[in-house]
């Protein structure tokens, strides 16, 4: 007698204070807002660069005695040919400061603006944890990678969200470790008419990650899995540019060909960067960057996605050992450090067309999947 998943509804705790915290600076710093960012008794007031005009900009500077820094990450300050740190972030100085249209020329390689050479008149200088962390809120927050501080007094300003730069940094682990179901449905698809649904909330009140399970799957034995980043694009409109598409109603069908499995439909939209800049990256594309340097141009690594939140699922729905169709060894790798072993890699490849060939490509030669 097999044993059944555990998809067992549970009441959620209350929030932890942290993860309330980052939440309400993600939607301010997505509203054009400042949010203060502390760490060990430094206060700074922070912008999105993307979200910058003139009149925050003015806001900002108006809030110390010092002018603002712009910060990008050193993929972006590569991409831009500027000398500064091999990795993590840069911090960009200027005697004379920095208007809104330099901001976006700095921050947005897409940015709407005459062509011109970069700008100069600046000094770079390495970031430190505080502003890792304020770059980490803006990825958070889909955001480009890019932003602009200024060092406060010991005055916060008066109505403030304010947020520790160490609850940043730890936020996508401890999300990822909050998962709990919190619907179940009975959903038949026209590959597999005996599936369900269980859709996982962190409980920050955050996006939802789904499990489509289908058929029966016995935790006690090795089950039939993909992991499925959301793709707008190719999962709902059949874009052509990726084989996400192919990919997802393939793994339906394999899995119900098998006889059960399931398959994790994780909110990580442009390996984790985000639909809005997925779009960019493929203006960058069409440009004639390929899909990893069109990511760096923007200043994200090339792939900004995280598996822990799979683990938690499948932990939480008691699975601990798979058989795992992908293409890509970073996810056997990436589930192996969180528990759960992958007793099989199961390829999963489909046809190329003519506007996939170089995408394919691309990850083939550059990322290590295996075609």
């Amino acid at each position: 007698m097999t044993r059944s998943l555990d998809v067992s509804l549970r009441p959620q705790s209350e929030a932890p204070r942290p993860l309330i915290a980052v939440d309400r600076a993600i939607a301010e710093l997505r509203r054009g807002q400042i949010v203060t960012v502390l760490d060990q008794g430094r206060a700074i007031g922070l912008l999105a660069a993307e979200a910058v005009a003139e009149d925050s900009l003015a806001r900002l500077t108006s809030l110390s005695s010092i002018r603002p820094v712009v910060l990008l990450t050193a993929r972006r300050l590569g991409a831009l040919g500027v000398e500064g740190p091999e990795n993590g972030v840069a911090r960009l100085v200027s005697a004379i400061g920095f208007d809104a249209e330099t901001i976006a020329i700095l921050a947005n390689p897409c940015a709407e603006i005459e062509p011109g050479p970069t700008p100069a008149g600046f000094t770079v200088e390495p970031g430190y944890t505080m502003e890792e962390a304020c770059i980490a809120l803006a990825k958070l927050a889909r955001l480009l990678p890019a932003c602009v501080i200024v060092p406060l007094s010991d005055v916060v300003p008066d109505n403030a969200v304010i947020v520790e730069s160490d609850e940043i940094l730890r936020h996508q682990v401890a999300v990822a470790r909050s998962l709990n179901p919190v619907a179940e449905a009975r959903v038949p698809l026209s590959q597999a008419e005996n599936a369900r649904i269980v859709a996982f909330r962190p409980s920050d009140g955050g996006i939802e990650h789904l499990a489509i399970v289908i058929g029966d799957p016995d935790p006690d034995q090795a089950i039939l899995c993909r992991l499925h980043s959301e793709c707008f694009t190719g999962d709902l409109l059949g874009s052509l540019r990726c084989d996400c598409g192919d990919q997802l109603r393939g793994a339906i069908g394999e899995i119900a060909a098998a006889g059960s499995g399931v398959l994790l439909y994780l909110a990580q939209e442009g390996r984790g960067i985000g639909l809005v800049n997925k779009l960019r990256a493929y203006q960058l594309q069409d440009a004639g960057f390929d899909t990893l340097d069109a990511n760096l141009q923007l200043g994200f690594d090339d792939d900004e996605r995280i598996y822990l939140p799979a683990a938690q699922m499948l932990d939480r729905l008691g699975i601990h050992r798979v058989r795992l169709m992908t293409n890509n060894p970073a996810k056997v790798a990436a589930l192996a450090r969180h528990g759960i072993e992958v007793a099989e890699r199961v390829p999963h490849v489909f046809p190329s067309n003519d506007h996939n060939q170089g995408y394919l490509l691309t990850k083939a030669t550059r990322s290590g999947h295996l075609f």
